[in-house]
């Protein structure tokens, strides 16, 4: 063999191996990286949405915002006609002055029974004591056994008329019994005008969070009734994302871990976050129909378990959109 293939031989041997030990590198690289962490496309933004209802029964009159606009807590959103629940309330008030003039009249009438019950009660001493006298007398033979008869029947009238009067009386007193000021009958009333103020606050609708309007279908003239859900509310700087993995990549995954999150709707920009949670079951587990694999046809299908990803900040300049599709990479270690 001459020396040009020779050389071509060795260089070709010195080629190969040179190969070999990049693709050797490589594949440590790619193993060391996958060591490290773990990436998934199926991916999506969520937030916490809130369900806006009406707490009162009505018709809308008043709607002050629209699809997509973004407002602040304590904001008006509508109002529900409020002349119903205005009504509502000066009833009530009046059923407290109705309330609090018949304790009046129960704290008069108390006093009457009490002045009747000791009226009772010297009657009846003075039952007894003509009694007493009668039976004295008619052992001296002065007076007929009769005059005893109805000496005895004066006292048991007498008794019983004061037993009534105690009953009444007593009656009298447990519709005057005060609690924190008021009779039951007061408090009752106070209760039905506190409840008719609270339904003519709740007839004007304010936003419980900052955030974006969805979903609105609702105008002005339609009728609600209370917990029918009008439209959703997406509470500001409330997102994250639902990291589906595969159920083999989840050992080493756990919260606290850093990740970044590329939003596909801002290709190259890269968010920080960290795992907030692991599902406590995979996707299909939670189903509306969950599969059943005590079949006869059933086949292994690696699942996947969701993963919550928290955002670590918020930029306004990357508007987030729930649904939208994310990478995730989580570092491991």
């Amino acid at each position: 063999m001459t020396a040009r293939p020779r050389l071509r031989a060795i260089a070709k041997g010195v080629l190969f191996a040179i190969v070999l030990a990049a693709l050797g590198v490589a594949g440590f690289a790619y193993w060391e990286h996958a060591s490290r962490v773990r990436a998934t496309d199926n991916a999506y933004v969520n937030a916490e949405v809130v369900q806006v209802a009406s707490l009162v029964p009505g018709r809308v009159i008043a709607v002050h915002v629209a699809e997509n606009q973004f407002v602040h807590k304590g904001d008006p959103l509508f109002d529900v006609d409020p002349e119903p629940f205005r009504v509502a309330v000066a009833h009530a008030r009046a059923g407290v002055e109705l309330a609090k003039r018949g304790a009046v009249q129960d704290t008069a009438e108390v006093r009457a029974l009490e002045a009747e019950l000791a009226r009772q009660n010297t009657d009846f001493d003075n039952a007894e004591l003509i009694e007493r006298r009668t039976n004295s007398l008619v052992a001296k033979g002065f007076m007929s056994q009769q005059a005893v008869d109805d000496a005895a029947a004066k006292v048991s009238v007498s008794r019983a008329s004061v037993e009534q009067a105690k009953a009444r009386l007593e009656k009298a007193r447990a519709a005057l019994v005060v609690q924190n000021g008021r009779t039951p009958a007061v408090a009752a009333a106070m209760a039905m005008l506190e409840q008719a103020t609270l339904d003519l606050a709740h007839a004007h609708v304010i936003a419980p969070q900052d955030g974006w309007i969805v979903n609105k279908k609702l105008a002005a003239g339609s009728s609600v009734v209370p917990g029918q859900p009008l439209f959703g509310l997406i509470r500001d700087k409330s997102f994250w994302v639902d990291a589906n993995f595969k159920e083999t990549e989840l050992p080493g995954l756990h919260a606290g871990l850093e990740a970044d999150i590329e939003v596909d709707m801002y290709p190259g920009r890269v968010l920080k976050g960290h795992v907030e949670s692991l599902g406590g079951g995979t996707g299909a587990a939670f189903s509306l129909l969950p599969p059943q694999n005590a079949t006869g046809n059933w086949v292994k299908v690696t699942q996947r378990v969701p993963v919550k990803i928290r955002f670590e900040s918020f930029d306004g300049d990357v508007p987030l959109r729930v649904g939208a599709t994310a990478t995730v990479t989580v570092r491991v270690r």
